[in-house]
């Protein structure tokens, strides 16, 4: 399906229908680790209906456990034209384990995973400790004991990555373990087997 018939699809919800996120998609603009607008005049702030309700169950267990914080999603359907581009983007560093391969098919291009970061009652990000799509060992959940014993990673910095990571996860989301930001639905195989690809 390509990105442009998304809107009639019935799989698939716009962002604007979640109350209460914030949305700030960096593929729309140039600040990403491209550099330029990779959405162009695309529409891409959808996402399939499954992580569109999980977004409203994360967004009701982050009311209850941090009044007045807000989610706000960085990325969600990526066209599998885009994901080339990222790939592409790479070819020649050690830095493709961030990107998924084209070949295999991003679960963004599915509409079931989400890049996403939260938001304090003043609207500025929390510290992560790393920023959206920084592709180092510091944004990797799995090495965050290691870098709160060296102080690269602050017992703070760590408290606003649980807290993301503990509504995302009681919301039906799984992290993965080298980008705190990412999170997606449902096993990788099952959603390239059984879902609608976004071209």
């Amino acid at each position: 399906m390509r990105c442009e018939d998304i809107a009639s699809n019935p799989d698939f919800r716009h962002l604007s229908s979640i109350e209460g996120i914030a949305v700030d998609l960096r593929y729309a603009g140039v600040n990403n680790f491209v550099g330029r607008n990779l959405y162009g005049s695309l529409d891409c702030a959808w996402a399939h209906r499954l992580a569109a309700e999980g977004l409203e169950r994360a967004v009701a267990l982050l009311a209850a456990e941090a009044p007045g914080h807000r989610l706000l999603v960085l990325d969600a359907v990526r066209p599998h034209r885009v994901q080339i581009q990222l790939w592409d983007h790479l070819e020649g560093t050690d830095l493709r384990q961030y990107v998924a391969d084209p070949a295999r098919g991003s679960i963004h291009s599915f509409g079931m995973a989400v890049d996403i970061t939260l938001q304090d009652p003043q609207g500025r990000e929390l510290d992560m400790g790393t920023g959206y799509d920084e592709m180092r060992e510091l944004s990797h959940p799995k090495l965050e004991v290691k870098h709160l014993a060296t102080g690269e990673l602050s017992p703070a910095q760590h408290r606003n990555r649980q807290l993301l990571r503990g509504v995302l996860g009681r919301a039906g989301f799984n992290g993965i373990d080298n980008e705190w930001w990412h999170f997606e639905m449902l096993d990788r195989q099952h959603v390239r087997q059984h879902f609608t690809r976004v071209d």
